[in-house]
Parts: C-alpha cells; structure tokens; sequence
C-alpha cells in the first residue's frame, strides 16, 4: 500500500529519467512550477508585485524552521559565495581561517581572495583536531560536494569554543535531507536549488543574535528597516534584524522557493532522510557486489565511486543522471528516487 509519504511525492514529480543528480540541481516540484507561473503572470499583468515580497518572507521564515533559528537571524540573498565574502571582509588582515582540503569554491575561495588572510587546509577527518588558538575562523560544507563526506560538526563547535574560533558552515549539499540546527555555529548558509528543491537564484545566511561583527558591504534598498524609505541616498537605519544582510532578491526564485520549502515541511526532514539514505544505502551494497568501493561516507545521502566518473555521457545518454567528480561517479538519492532508480543504475554499471 502506497504511504502518504510516497503519494504526496508522486503527486509532485514525474521525471522523464532516471534523475540522480540532486547533489547538482534539485527537481522542481509541480507545486514550484505552479507558483512559478503564477509569478511570471503577476509582472506579465502589471499587478502588485506585493505578493512576490511576501514570498520572500515566507521563505526566510521557513527556512529558519528547518534551521532551529529565529526568522530575525536569517538573511535572504543569491549565494553562497556572496555570504562567503561578506564573512571574509570580517576578519582582520592576518587573521587564520580553517578550512576542509578540497571543499566547494563557492565556500573556501572569498577567503583566499582577500589576499591578506592565512587560509590553512586540512584533511576533512582532521578539521576539528586542527583548530588552534590562533585560528580565528572554520570555513566547512557540512557535507561535502565531492564525495558526500559529513563534517563532525559537534567535535568542530566543541574544538571552536575552546579556542575562541567562529564558524562558517555551508549547508547546501545537507539542507532538506540532514537535520540542520543553526544554533550551533556563529554563521550557517546554504543554497536553495539542491536538496531544497527550489529554482536557482537564492541562499540563506544564518548569522548570531549581535549579527558576528559582519558589516552589511552589501546592503541595498532592502537591508534598510523600512525599505521603500531607502531607496534615495544612504540607508539612515539599517534593518535590525538579519535582513541587513539581505540582497535585491530574484522575486520569481523566492516565489518558487517558498512553494518547495512548503514540500519539505510537509514530507519532513526526518522522513526525507530516512528514505534517502535507505537508498544510497541500497547503492552501496549493490556497488560491493560488483567489486566498487565507494568513498567512505556513512550516513550521507551521497555516494562518490572512484574511477567510474568517465561513465557519465553514456550514463546520461541511457537516461541516467549522475556526476562525474575529479574523476569519480556521485550519485546522490533524494525523496523523488525509488528503489528501482538504484536498481537500474546498477544494472547499467554490471554491463
């Protein structure tokens, strides 16, 4: 008998292949394509685009849900690289940042940009032994791009407080499938488009009650407390919750957003995450049994094969969707894959 949580999903997706690609882009709920539409309709029409900023809030707000924050610590922008460099501009000229050997551009780079930091990587299972009382930063994905490799986030906030150092966690290939508690580090952020389903264009950056030293570099029009009093020459008060920190945003992203993060309430991150890893966890004893060793990631919805990474044209080509990684074939499992995605990738990996 079909489970409420399989029906719903089923009611939202209806992919034409075989689509294990998460971990690059996110399907787009029928839901999301609906608000989508309806966006595009309310500027086609000429009507208040009111609704599209209420979007925008409604999305912030869920978000902070799925983060355990408040609405009032959470900034809505367009990227994670954005917020990366909004945090590097932080820190004083000299200052160490911490990160993970061969995590995601979008999270290390803005730190080696400046120019004028000690940016020091290590080896992924060292991150948190590696903190020192100099290190005045940890730049990590919770779960890395590459290979799916979780962080032991409570050995680094443990290692990070005793040593006075901030952290800067990257949710984007965690968020919607792994429990996100953004409580727990001085700064969290994460894209919208993967796990959370939603349309490229946003990203969410958790910051502390008394905003971490950041400065708003960025602020436009809407980081101002009352926004349309802010539109001609300097912003006379600054919001004064998170939203300081807030970027134009891509109204139709918002829009569809708020619909997907609706999705992901609904099935919860709990249930998502059982189901995905049941799969990825069915991946990895069907690879053994074809003499593949994937890249140890125990519990992550991801799963990286060294060596098989060639394989994704013609993988493509046959109606399967992965990634080739620095040479390695991740797949990555989410709430709209079966039992017989896993099977048939299998299948085409024994030929």
């Amino acid at each position: 008998m079909e489970t409420s949580f399989e029906s719903l999903v089923r009611s939202e997706f209806a992919p034409k292949n075989t689509y294990l690609n998460t971990a690059s882009s996110g399907l787009l709920p029928a839901r999301t394509v609906t608000a989508l539409t309806e966006a595009t309709r309310i500027r086609a029409e000429g009507r208040p685009l009111d609704p599209l900023f209420e979007d925008v809030e409604a999305a912030r707000a869920a978000f902070a849900r799925l983060a355990a924050v408040p609405a009032h610590r959470v900034a809505a922008g367009a990227s994670v690289s954005t917020y990366s460099g909004l945090v590097a501009a932080s820190l004083p000229a000299g200052a160490e940042v911490l990160t993970a050997e061969d995590d995601f551009t979008s999270i290390v780079n803005p730190f080696h940009a400046r120019g004028d930091l000690k940016v020091r990587m290590v080896p992924l299972e060292r991150l948190a032994e590696s903190v020192r009382p100099e290190t005045a930063l940890v730049a990590v994905s919770a779960a890395q791009s590459a290979d799916g490799r979780i962080a032991d986030l409570p050995a680094l906030r443990e290692a990070a407080r005793t040593h006075g150092a901030r952290t800067y966690v990257d949710f984007s290939q965690a968020a919607g499938w792994l429990a996100m508690d953004a409580t727990e580090h001085d700064y969290t952020v994460s894209t919208g488009f993967k796990w959370l389903l939603g349309p490229h264009g946003a990203a969410f950056l958790v910051v502390p009650e008394d905003f971490g030293a950041l400065t708003p570099l960025l602020a436009g029009w809407v980081a101002g407390e009352i926004p349309w009093n802010s539109c001609y020459g300097p912003i006379a008060e600054l919001a004064h919750s998170a939203r300081r920190f807030d970027i134009s945003p891509a109204l139709f992203t918002y829009a569809g957003l708020r619909a997907s993060l609706s999705l992901i309430e609904e099935l919860g991150v709990a249930a998502i995450h059982a189901h995905d890893l049941s799969l990825a966890d069915r991946f990895r004893a069907g690879l053994a049994t074809l003499g593949h060793e994937p890249v140890p990631a125990p519990g992550s919805a991801i799963v990286s094969v060294p060596g098989l990474g060639a394989q994704q044209p013609a993988l493509s080509a046959a109606g399967i969707e992965v990634s080739d990684r620095a040479g390695n074939l991740r797949a990555a499992f989410h709430l709209y894959n079966t039992t017989a995605d896993v099977d048939r990738l299998l299948d085409a990996l024994s030929v």
